[in-house]
Formats: structure tokens, C-alpha cells, sequence
């Protein structure tokens, strides 16, 4: 089987077929860097770290492109509101500058602790404001755009004549009309579904560029359109973010694409690709609702939903859990079983590695091989792979206790997709050596305290042990000559 891939354009899966193998270009949207980074970023950039991952993985070569918003993304999606970035630096009487820089190197920050790879290429929005301006004026050359004031604005009832709008998305202008509303500097358009493709800038305006239109600063939408084609051409194959993109930022980047290059545009992507949203116990993420969770609060726990720290990796792991598709509720008892899932799995392989081969094989690995890389070509299902490898743990307990065992290739060959696919492939890291080596000091201690119990009969105090370590999380086995551990669910 080979990979498929959810297509939002045409809602149905897809083979994945690059334009030109072994080259994929992938273009991903990343964050407007005007405050820390929170778990709906940390979602989307898990997502596509997976998908990068795998399509190495799969002997593709990867251009991984995913931007940086540093100016143009207003408050309000309909070109209303201040610039995000200009108001986070007025509000903390910084440059511009400073605030993107500050929140660029915390979004990495937490995207290294997440074992997020970097992208090959992160361009930013100011970065490219030449290519911004050249696409502009291309699409005013065609007929599908108009200046007012020093402002550009896209003609959608112009663009309607040739292209069908809402492809995507499957908004219709009738809809948008229904719900629109005037607001404050829309009277310019002539319709009030238009957007921007440039903003005229008031003197006093802290970020603008000259243009042929007057010193203004670009539109949202047309930064992403402009430096993904720009690095990946047009089409390219697999345009992806999440949920929320869909309208009205991605419908707006296709219908840039078609008004610059026609037809040949084809889409600007052949796959477009979206994650779904986190939210918190049933209800959408909102500052306003007192539910924000930045990803710093996740891993230091100052949070007031929080009670403690958490690993990266157990964030992590509670994403792969699910698949990308669906919502992820998140909540601190969903996040402590997932670091308890976890580690359960990756103790599991470090006991894989110690296991020795036997002269025959009493299980076939191949055929179980085979239904992890298809859980992973059937759209990323991550869920369904690491739902095979939770039903070998107590096959490896049987290996390390020589009750099951397997040839030299079936070993390797069933250590290699452990390591190649909860590694290589979902960025799992191993158990820190330190936090093992402490807490294997303490277990072990408690583990021969018990045995001492059972073997003078105080059966009270070595049931106080289990179930205290049970409450942990640590599920105890006892067999004749020893007692071991696992992890519980």
C-alpha cells in the first residue's frame, strides 16, 4: 500500500503522488510570532513534523517550508483590527522587531522540546516583501484587483467570472454576504467579501515598505502564497495547517494563485492537508474562556488547570494518539496517561534491545510489519500503529523471559521497526538516561522492600507497595523467581 493523504480540496483520500519524484515540496503555515507558543501550534507543528518524517522516511527528498508571520495579520480575519504584532509592541513599549524575535525563539524553544525538526527553509513574512509586491502587481495586471487609497484589494466577483471561489472551504459569497457586517476602513471595497492584497499605512504606522501604491505593509493572506511559491513553485505538492486556516486564509491563497498565474496554478497545491483543533474538556481554546494554555505553562505546570510539569514527550504522545483528523481534548488526566502510555512503550523497547534470539521463531514479525506501515500509509493514522505496538509489550515480556522466542533476523527485524517508526518516524525520545537510572534506583529499592514483606508474611505491607505504585502508574508482575514492572495505560 502506499501513502494516502486526506485531501481538503477534493474530501476524499488520496494516493500521494509527488509533481516531480523523488522531489516533495511542502509548505505549512506557521505562527504570527506575537506571544508565546500554545498547544494548538504545538499541534500543528507535531502534524507535519510526522509527515516530514515519513516521507524521508519513505526515500522522498523533502522541501519542508513553514513561515514565520511577522507582520500583516491583523485582529480580525475580514481586514479589520491592528496588526498583532504592532499592538503586542505597543502594549510592551518594544520594537516590532524585538516582539517577533522574542516569540520566534520561544516558539523554537518549544517546538526542540517537542523533538520538532526545524523546517529546510522558515522564511518570514518582512523578509519578502519584493516577492509580495511582484505578485500583486501581477494579479493587478490581470484584472483581478484594485487599488484604493493606496490599499489593493482582490476582486472577488471579478475572480467569480473565470474561477469558481469556495472550492475549498465551500463557503458561497451568498453565505458571506448573509453574515458579513460593515466595519471600521471597509467602505473602500466594493465588495465586502474582497481582501487584502496591500494596506495603505499611516505615517504614524510602526511597519511599511514603499510600493507602487504608496508606503503601506502587505495583506495576510498574500505572504503565504508569495513564499511558498516562490521556494516550491506552482503548483507544488502539499500545502498544510491546521483546522482553522481552511477560510478564510487558505481559500484566499487559492484564489491569489489563480489570479497571478491562471489555470497553470492548478490549485497552488495539489494536497491541501489540515489538522484538526485542541481543545479544553469540550470547549474551544479561548483567552476569554480562561482555558489558554501556552506550551510553556504545559511544561513548567504554572497553569491553573495544571498541578504539576510535564514532559514534552508526553504532550507529544497524547497528540499521536489521536489521529491528526480528529479533535484532541486536552486535559491534565488525558495528558498524565499518555506520559504514562509512554513510557509503558518506550520501557518496552529498551527491554526489546536487551532481548537475546533464539534458534526458531515463535510469532512471524513480517506480517505485523506490514500492518504498522499500513496503519501509517492509510493518512497518517498514527493512532491505529501505535495500537500494534501496545499489543507486542507482553510478547516482549515473554521474549526477556525466554517464554517466546525469535531467530536472529526476526529480532532485528522486529527491533528495527521500533526503532524506525516510534523514533525515526513519530520523534519519540527515549526515557531520559538520568530520570531512568533515579527512578530504577528508587523502584528497585521498593521492589526488594516487598519482596522482604511477602517473604516474612506481611502481605499488608507488600499490598501497601503494589497498590501505592499502581496509583503511579506502575503495574507490578510477579512470577516464581522475580517481580517485574511495566508501565500501566
Amino acid at each position: 500500500m502506499a501513502l494516502h493523504l486526506y485531501n481538503t480540496l477534493s474530501r476524499q483520500k488520496e494516493p500521494f503522488v509527488p509533481l516531480n519524484p523523488p522531489y516533495v515540496g511542502l509548505y505549512v503555515c506557521g505562527p504570527t510570532v506575537y506571544g508565546e507558543p500554545h498547544l494548538g501550534h504545538a499541534r500543528a507543528a507535531v502534524t507535519f513534523d510526522v509527515l516530514f518524517r515519513y516521507l524521508r522516511f519513505l526515500g522522498y527528498r523533502v522541501r519542508y517550508v513553514r513561515n514565520i508571520t511577522d507582520v500583516g495579520h491583523l485582529e480580525g480575519d475580514a481586514d479589520e483590527g491592528e496588526d498583532k504584532i504592532l499592538k503586542k509592541a505597543r502594549l510592551e513599549k518594544l520594537e516590532p522587531i524585538e516582539v517577533a524575535q522574542r516569540y520566534t525563539a520561544l516558539y523554537h524553544q518549544a517546538m526542540d522540546a517537542l523533538n520538532v525538526l526545524r523546517p529546510s527553509i522558515e522564511p518570514t513574512a518582512t523578509g519578502h516583501i519584493p516577492q509580495q509586491i511582484a505578485m500583486i502587481e501581477r494579479i493587478l495586471e490581470r484584472g483581478y484587483a484594485y487599488v484604493v487609497n493606496g490599499s489593493v484589494y482582490l476582486d472577488v466577483e471579478r475572480y467569480r467570472q473565470d474561477f469558481p471561489y469556495g472550492i475549498l472551504s465551500g463557503r458561497q459569497v451568498e453565505e458571506l454576504l448573509a453574515g458579513s457586517r460593515e466595519l471600521e476602513g471597509q467602505a473602500e471595497k466594493r465588495h465586502p467579501y474582497d481582501f487584502a492584497l496591500w494596506k495603505r499605512a499611516e505615517p504614524s504606522h510602526l511597519m511599511q515598505w514603499d510600493s507602487p501604491w504608496g508606503r503601506g505593509y502587505p495583506g495576510w493572506h498574500i505572504e503565504c502564497s508569495a513564499m511558498s511559491i516562490h521556494y516550491l513553485g506552482v503548483p507544488f505538492d502539499i500545502h498544510g495547517g491546521g483546522l482553522d486556516l481552511v477560510f478564510p486564509h487558505h481559500e484566499a491563497e487559492i484564489t491569489q494563485a489563480h489570479a497571478c498565474f491562471g489555470p497553470e496554478a492548478q490549485n497552488q497545491a495539489r494536497f491541501w492537508v489540515h489538522n484538526n483543533l485542541v481543545t479544553i474538556q469540550g470547549q474551544k481554546m479561548s483567552k476569554s474562556l480562561g482555558n489558554f494554555i501556552t506550551l510553556q505553562e504545559v511544561f513548567s505546570g504554572k497553569h491553573p488547570k495544571l498541578s504539576r510539569p510535564h514532559a514534552p514527550m508526553a504532550l507529544r504522545f497524547l497528540f499521536l494518539q489521536a489521529h491528526y483528523r480528529s479533535t484532541v481534548d486536552f486535559s491534565e488526566e488525558a495528558l498524565m496517561a499518555a506520559h504514562r502510555a509512554y513510557l509503558r512503550l518506550m520501557t518496552a523497547y529498551e527491554r526489546l534491545l536487551e532481548v537475546r534470539p533464539g534458534s526458531y521463531s515463535t510469532w512471524a514479525v513480517a506480517p505485523w510489519r506490514e500492518k504498522v506501515f499500513a496503519a501509517l500509509d492509510d493518512d497518517l493514522n498514527t493512532a491505529a500503529a501505535l495500537a500494534l505496538f501496545f499489543e507486542q509489550v507482553d510478547f516482549i515480556l515473554r521474549l526477556r523471559r525466554q517464554e517466546a522466542f525469535l531467530t536472529p533476523d526476526d529480532l532485528a527485524l522486529f527491533q528495527q521497526t521500533w526503532r524506525e517508526v516510534l523514533q525515526d518516524i513519530l520523534g519519540l525520545l527515549p526515557v531520559l538516561q538520568v530520570e531512568r537510572s533515579k527512578w530504577n534506583q528508587t523502584l528497585n529499592l521498593l521492589l526488594a522492600l516487598r519482596r522482604q514483606a511477602r517473604l516474612e508474611k506481611n502481605f499488608a505491607l507488600a499490598d501497601l507497595i503494589r497498590d501505592r505504585l499502581q496509583e503511579m502508574g506502575v503495574r507490578l508482575l510477579d512470577f516464581p523467581d522475580e517481580t517485574l514492572w511495566e508501565w500501566a495505560e
